[in-house]
């Protein structure tokens, strides 16, 4: 099965974007995070027309919003409601009898990281220490979490982690608080062990920066894991960069893993 991940900022805005991606690459399960556009409205023809006609979507008008579309039919769908907000950042399904699948769209978090003045970083961290102690649960389920976490974790997963050490997405107290919600819940993060720690690898470039390619000062925002007791059945996953240079694109690129399952 090959799932993917990507923040679109904009389904509607980009829905040929994201069929063109899941007819080359050949996608099963496309995760999307950042759909701006309440249920009604998404487009959910364009996508059982090329054979998903199995979705779990939630959206609000011009914010946030998650969907998973698959080829395959949904065991089980739900959702949390984190921090008590009704929000949209968070489905999950379950892609056969022993596997879940989680889509999460963490709170960017404002720009300064103060909890004590910033009401989107206090949220911020808030909504990763819920995502902890809910994982916590359970370890022995068989589980797959994906999504636009907003924190590069590691030190090559920013372009100058000097430069950023204090920048809401790669502070302290995000970067700890994302790797202990990695450590405590039994996950595997995919994509940095397929890619060793001292490589750059990055998933998300300003729109700012209009020779984005060139200077590369990139970060790694989005986020592919898995259950240990799942990883085994990975075969391969790759950052998708080529979409970063389509017309007008998303500053996200996807994420591809090939899981047997």
């Amino acid at each position: 099965m090959r799932i993917a991940t990507w923040n679109i900022n904009s389904v509607r805005l980009r829905i040929h974007q994201v069929l063109r991606f899941i007819k080359e690459q050949n996608i099963d399960v496309m995760c999307l995070q950042e759909t701006k556009t309440q249920n009604e409205f998404f487009p959910t023809d364009a996508f059982e027309q090329i054979g998903f006609k199995n979705y779990y979507i939630r959206g609000e008008k011009s914010y946030n919003g998650v969907a998973i579309l698959s080829k395959f039919s949904f065991k089980e769908t739900g959702h949390i409601d984190w921090c008590n907000k009704l929000d949209t950042r968070h489905i999950s399904v379950k892609i056969n009898e022993q596997v879940e699948l989680h889509n999460f769209y963490v709170p960017a978090g404002g720009d300064d990281p103060d909890p004590s003045v910033n009401p989107k970083f206090e949220h911020k961290i808030s909504f990763l220490n819920e995502m902890r102690n809910y994982f916590l649960k359970e370890k022995k389920t068989k589980r797959i979490l994906v999504g636009d976490l907003n924190i590069a974790p590691l030190e090559n997963d920013v372009w100058s982690h000097n430069q950023l050490i204090n920048v809401v997405s790669h502070t302290k107290i995000e970067t700890e608080t994302l790797l202990d919600i990695i450590q405590s819940g039994d996950w595997i993060d995919v994509m940095r062990e397929l890619v060793p720690h001292d490589e750059k690898l990055y998933s998300w470039w300003s729109y700012r920066n209009r020779n984005w390619e060139i200077s590369n000062r990139g970060r790694r925002l989005d986020h592919f894991w898995t259950s240990k007791n799942l990883f085994s059945l990975v075969k391969s996953g790759v950052i998708y960069k080529n979409t970063r240079s389509w017309e007008k694109p998303s500053d996200h690129v996807p994420i591809i893993v090939d899981i047997n399952i």
